[in-house]
């Protein structure tokens, strides 16, 4: 007894979760007469699927920015807000743009809607996860006030002849999830909308299409048993209630795959006989034997996807074409059907090209529009990617050195880009400029000609998937003690160039690696800077030395005496310790006397805003402190002893400062900054700092 008095308790406390209010407003049901109450009070219940979809995109918002001079728009909607992120889009905006365009036009009607939405591209872009989010979106905006729709089902059937004998429910659900205005007869609607008062300014009330031939049937043979009194018919036989579209459930929500050509069946599409009601109904052309469970059928009011459309058989392509173009579709042994459906299908490069090289395709490609779905050619973008799939909540205790994600996203990046041709700069110049870096000479209106000249930049290079399967070999890789840095990333990478089946071409596979080394050779350079601000990050020792400087700025800018603070004798301006300061950052002996004017306008600019000057404030100067706090300090601490592992234990304090600085402020743990210390230990040790 105790037993059970604890089991429902549990069941209790579950069954607490369920939230009753929003069960009954999504099962909601009514009459026909309640249904146009619906539709005068929110017209928008009657949308279409285009209209629909775009509205649920557009429900998430829009942020509009500016990049290289453009107008740009990003819909919050791709960053998946339904699954916290789980099928976010990176580094898409301007496809993402396109394709919202192509559903805005659909959505008024100036044409789109009469077309296949084709997103082409590489494989591993994104266009899956695109059709998928959409889906996905679909479902459940229908299960918002915003975005809910309605549907109808017959009842009191009995005795009709309308279904079996054998029927005890009496009961008829609309087979393909009709708009309940399509019960009106097409030449009252006009004046049904007029008169009734159905729209508003922000939408009109358009009834389009005809029932399904199943529901066509019901309703002629309950014209004729009420001899043509239509407001019996929906009064006595009609029940409306809410839609919810599912994918699972396969309600408004549709995927086709094809499979090989001796399994492909056009029935697939437009649905096929119930042979086992033929024996119920008599006839296998009475619509009460017929499934209309084609994708293309149980898509209707929603919207279906085409994997890899254009590796569909060509029997299959003569469905697309009228349910594209006139919006109906043929059931075997039935009259045109009307559909209301948005139809988007994705393909890669070789299918597409088989398309333009065919002339019998040529009707499909009229009735096609086609939005590119490039790679990702920013790396900040591009790291998104991964710190997705590996962020460190999933990786159970294995750690990620800093950089690692970066250099993997930079290597990717660089083997999507076209070099550059009319301006002097490399290809890793060229990615950091795509990322919202500056480079000394250039300005975003070099930007956007290093864009234009380029043709097919983004649809050639190496897919995510790629880099993600290689992370995940460094991961699970033997030897490797809790963490994967960048130096095994780049050796998975490079390894997997010898063997992958999609690195055949030799002149593709020896540029891929030379990019590798490239990307070694920016990480060094990353790395040595990440230490030399661990070794020069005493706060204190900064604010002295930057003190100091400006100090003597001021004396020389002004052509006055400096105070020396341990003898208190004025001096001349110390131009030695200045001018240390200031190579470090390229200043030139010529342009000395304008940086420091231009110091001291910066510092009295501050001070009329109320502000006070630190050495953190001017990011150049920052910079150049730093640089020349590491090199005052890199010969006492004597890093390059690291590499000989005999170190005192005075310098050893000093490295363990350093190390836990690396903890703290960069994000390593305690093995990953041992090796990258050792590193640049090894680097130091060749002489290969820059002064």
């Amino acid at each position: 007894m105790a037993t059970d008095t604890s089991t429902a308790s549990l069941i209790s406390r579950i069954a607490a979760l369920q939230d009753y209010k929003q069960y009954e407003d999504m099962h909601w049901e009514g009459s026909f007469e309640d249904y146009l109450r619906v539709v005068r009070d929110r017209p928008e219940v009657t949308r279409n699927a285009f209209q629909r979809l775009y509205d649920m995109i557009i429900s998430y918002g829009e942020e509009e920015y500016i990049d290289n001079k453009k107008r740009l728009i990003r819909y919050p909607f791709f960053r998946d807000p339904m699954d916290h992120g789980k099928d976010a889009i990176h580094g898409l905006d301007i496809p993402l743009m396109r394709l919202v365009h192509v559903l805005q036009a659909a959505a008024h009607g100036y044409g789109p809607e009469k077309r296949i939405i084709l997103l082409h591209g590489p494989v591993g872009s994104s266009k899956s996860t695109m059709a998928r989010l959409l889906k996905k979106g679909c479902e459940h905006y229908s299960r918002t006030t915003a975005g809910c729709l309605y549907t109808f089902t017959w009842t009191n059937l009995q005795g009709t002849g309308c279904v079996s004998d054998d029927d005890t429910t009496g009961e008829f659900a609309c087979p393909m999830h009709e708009e309940p205005l399509r019960l009106v007869p097409e030449d009252w609607r006009p004046k049904v909308v007029r008169e009734l008062a159905l729209g508003n300014d922000h939408h009109r009330v358009k009834i389009a299409g005809d029932l399904d031939p199943a529901c066509r049937f019901v309703f002629q043979r309950l014209m004729n048993r009420y001899h043509g009194d239509w407001g019996k018919v929906v009064s006595n036989h009609i029940r409306v209630k809410r839609l919810l579209l599912s994918e699972k459930d396969r309600v408004g929500i549709g995927t086709f795959q094809p499979k090989d050509e001796k399994n492909q069946d056009a029935t697939e599409l437009t649905g096929d006989i119930n042979y086992r009601k033929i024996a119920e109904y008599g006839s296998d052309s009475d619509p009460r034997a017929f499934n209309f469970d084609g994708e293309l059928n149980i898509s209707n009011r929603g919207i279906v996807e085409f994997v890899e459309i254009l590796k569909l058989d060509v029997a299959f392509l003569y469905d697309l074409l009228g349910a594209t173009q006139e919006h109906k579709i043929k059931p075997k042994k039935f009259a045109q059907t009307d559909i209301d459906e948005v139809i988007i299908g994705h393909t890669n490069e070789a299918e597409y090209q088989r398309l333009l090289n065919n002339e019998f395709m040529e009707a499909l490609r009229d009735r096609t529009i086609k939005i590119d779905i490039p790679y990702i050619t920013k790396m900040s973008e591009e790291i998104k990617i991964y710190e997705k799939d590996f962020s460190q909540e999933r990786l159970r205790g294995k750690h990620i050195a800093p950089h690692t994600l970066e250099v993997a996203a930079m290597w990717a990046v660089l083997t999507r880009l076209e070099e550059p041709k009319k301006h002097q700069i490399s290809a890793l110049q060229k990615m950091k400029l795509y990322d919202g870096k500056m480079l000394p000479g250039f300005t975003q209106d070099n930007v956007k000609e290093l864009r234009k000249e380029t043709q097919r930049e983004g649809l050639d290079g190496v897919s995510p998937r790629y880099v993600q399967d290689k992370i995940s070999n460094a991961l699970v890789r033997d030897g490797v003690e809790g963490y994967i840095n960048p130096f095994m990333v780049l050796n998975e990478l490079d390894k997997g160039l010898r063997h992958h089946s999609l690195f055949s071409d030799e002149d593709r596979r020896k540029r891929y690696a030379e990019l590798i080394a490239v990307v070694k050779g920016e990480y060094e350079e990353i790395v040595k800077n990440e230490v030399q601000r661990a070794i020069s990050a005493d706060e204190g020792a900064i604010a002295r030395l930057c003190a100091n400087y400006i100090d003597n700025v001021r004396a020389y800018t002004l052509k006055e005496k400096v105070k020396n603070r341990y003898t208190g004798r004025d001096e001349a301006p110390d131009e030695r310790l200045m001018r240390s300061i200031e190579e470090k950052i390229d200043i030139s002996d010529n342009r000395k006397d304008d940086f420091r004017r231009e110091i001291m306008n910066y510092i009295g600019a501050l001070a009329i805003e109320g502000k006070k000057f630190s050495y953190d404030t001017n990011d150049r100067l920052r910079r150049a402190l730093e640089m020349k706090l590491f090199e005052d300090q890199k010969d006492s601490i004597k890093l390059s002893s690291f590499v000989s592992n005999v170190i005192d234990k005075e310098t050893q304090d000093k490295i363990d400062v350093i190390k836990s600085r690396l903890i703290k402020y960069y994000g390593y743990n305690e093995a990953s900054a041992n090796d990258v210390l050792s590193f640049v230990a090894s680097i130091f040790a060749r002489g290969d700092v820059k002064e």
